[in-house]
């Protein structure tokens, strides 16, 4: 798990961090290159490492909702190969937790059709379970380089998902102070910071056109 949250640490909270020589997308121009989107929970992974980290192999997601490409609980293989700055690879629960969900965007793999690929900008974000039982995109929105204005959406909220604590081993010095001086987290009890943002997942669906999702 750390090995995730460390690449997410060097990730920049806005598109103006990032390698200018990589465009940042809307979430409808994403949709649009996209052969599936779906909100999808992690299910399984079968990645070779290096020093911990994942450096190629799949990771097996169930679709919790369509958006296009997919059905209901499919399972879809998505395969990751290589390190670059926004990375598809994925945590693994333990036989203890549930999967992680994410707002999945993905190609057909051109090298084997059955499996799907991420874009260059990435291909993730992740999705919390609120107090009210609703999804909601965590803000800040970490895995895909994109060009919305999400902080104009996100608000403060209360969330009812393990995921939404992280320890402070777990985030870079830099990363956990811009999280504060955003008012991203809060100290969640010793050694924890909770996160307090997000953008309710039909307000982030609305900002992709309904052509976008045409198959």
């Amino acid at each position: 798990m750390r090995w995730l949250l460390t690449l997410l640490a060097l990730l920049p909270l806005s598109a103006a961090g990032a390698d200018e020589t990589l465009e940042a997308v809307s979430l409808s121009e994403l949709a649009a290159r996209s052969d599936l989107v779906a909100l999808a929970q992690v299910r399984d992974t079968d990645y070779r490492r290096q020093r911990e980290i994942p450096v190629s192999g799949s990771a097996y997601l169930r679709v919790l909702i369509p958006y296009k490409g997919a059905t209901r609980d499919e399972l879809v293989e998505v395969y990751e190969r290589g390190l670059r700055d926004y990375e598809c690879y994925f945590p693994n629960p333990t036989v203890f937790e549930e999967g992680r969900r994410f707002l999945l965007f993905v190609v057909r793999d051109s090298e084997d059709p059955e499996r799907y690929r991420a874009h260059l900008q990435g291909c993730a974000l992740e999705v919390l379970v609120d107090e009210g039982n609703h999804y909601a995109l965590r803000y800040p929105a970490d895995g895909i380089l994109l060009s919305d204005d999400l902080a104009a959406l996100a608000r403060p909220t209360r969330f009812a998902d393990g995921y939404s604590v992280i320890e402070d081993e777990e985030l870079l010095p830099a990363r956990r102070d811009s999280l504060l001086a955003a008012g991203a987290i809060v100290a969640a009890g010793d050694g924890q910071w909770r996160y307090t943002q997000a953008v309710p997942l039909d307000e982030a669906r609305r900002l992709i056109a309904p052509e976008a999702l045409e198959d």
